[in-house]
């Protein structure tokens, strides 16, 4: 309930340098994923620029560019007349940017239908509408995973349910911090042809698809929506959302009161809490999606009368780090988190993707998953922080 839902983004400017083996090897594979798949994927690598609106903008991006040439990324700082020459008909009052000209986008509809197409044509078997109830365990392992349909043998699971994942694992007695946020989008109707590239800009993101219309995001439409998660993760989490507060607010609402239904002894909201929270279409956040319409018009005043078509929600799967979790957990054999992506899933999914699949047939994974391990939040061995200031 994800992946269709994101922003179309495959970048690499992620937010500490640890990421970025994982985030590089999975744009590699992008840039030959419609041929693997047989299926048009509407990718673009027209690159990623984010907006400095000061100095202090273009210093937090030199510091960035430095680890990242270490690790094989290019990157480059563009002057304000070369962005304006990348994008003409954008205006404000920004000074420059950094841009990685080997990003792109893709359509997140296409592309996870064709991956689900892919896998079926290979033998994999696909149930929808199929709740997982609980994962068995036999002598402290993994031993079967049982469904709304059955119960399935195996030992070997790979828990990627992005935003529930830490209710996957909390009854195997597996602690992840994780939080949902509620990010809203925008999509615009169709016009000429502006850019094939993304961007960040004062709290608004863009990118423009093969169709012409603009998907549009970050105007403080972000939300952690209070439940019993944040509740157990308090202390974790409010470290991060202190210093995201210009664009990350909290509310309570509509998933606390299912939460709170799934403790009520002998609900079917308990008996089968995973049905009863399928099939969820978040609420948008209209004020936020208001401010981002706004930033967007500020940026192409020529583009000011552009009606917008549509607009969406989606959870997006956070860790107190923004940093996955991906690979085995030594306490229990036969689990393995795929997770926690914290909204860089869609861009990173086919290199995680590629390392899962090493770890299952016993290979060595292509990059040092020391980073992503899930004991680091036990060992409070977290990624260091920084706050975005746009």
């Amino acid at each position: 309930e994800q992946s269709s839902r994101n922003w179309g983004w495959v970048h690499q400017q992620v937010r500490h340098p640890q990421i970025i083996p994982l985030a590089v090897m999975s744009t590699e594979i992008w840039a030959g994923l419609e041929q693997e798949l047989g299926a048009d994927l509407e990718w673009e690598q027209g690159g990623n620029f984010s907006l400095g609106f000061d100095d202090e903008d273009m210093a937090d991006f030199e510091s960035w560019c430095q680890p990242a040439h270490e690790l094989g990324l290019e990157t480059a700082m563009l002057t304000r007349d070369e962005v304006a020459g990348l994008v003409p008909a954008m205006s404000g009052p920004w000074v420059g940017a950094i841009h990685v000209p080997s990003d792109g986008q893709a359509s997140p509809q296409l592309a996870t239908a064709a991956f689900a197409a892919a896998a079926e044509r290979h033998g994999a078997r696909i149930h929808t509408r199929c709740a997982v109830e609980r994962i068995e365990l036999s002598a402290g392992a993994v031993a079967a995973v049982v469904t709304e349909q059955g119960r399935i043998r195996t030992g070997q699971v790979v828990c990627a349910a992005g935003a529930w994942s830490a209710r996957v694992a909390r009854p195997l007695g597996l602690k992840l911090p994780q939080q949902s946020v509620r990010s809203t989008v925008v999509r615009t109707a169709p016009t000429e042809p502006v850019t094939t590239a993304t961007a960040w800009g004062d709290q608004v993101t863009f990118r423009q698809d093969r169709q012409g219309r603009f998907v549009l995001a970050g105007g403080g439409g972000a939300v952690y929506d209070l439940n019993l998660d944040m509740l157990r993760n308090l202390r974790q989490f409010l470290p991060m959302a202190w210093r995201n507060r210009r664009w990350l607010s909290i509310r309570a609402g509509g998933p606390l009161l299912r939460d709170l239904r799934t403790l009520v002894p002998g609900s079917p909201s308990r008996r089968h809490a995973w049905a009863h929270l399928r099939d969820i279409d978040p609420a948008p956040h209209r004020q936020g999606a208001r401010r981002t319409i706004e930033r967007f018009r500020e940026l192409f005043p020529s583009l000011a009368q552009l009606p917008v078509e549509h607009v969406w929600a989606g959870n997006i799967d956070s860790t107190p780090d923004q940093a996955p979790a991906l690979g085995p957990v030594d306490s229990l054999p036969g689990f393995m988190f795929a997770t926690g992506f914290s909204g860089h899933g869609f861009a990173m999914g086919p290199g995680a993707g590629k390392v899962v699949s090493e770890l299952l047939l016993d290979e060595g994974p292509s990059i040092d998953l020391r980073r992503y391990r899930f004991a680091r939040f036990a060992e409070n061995d977290l990624a260091p922080m920084k706050a975005r200031r746009r």
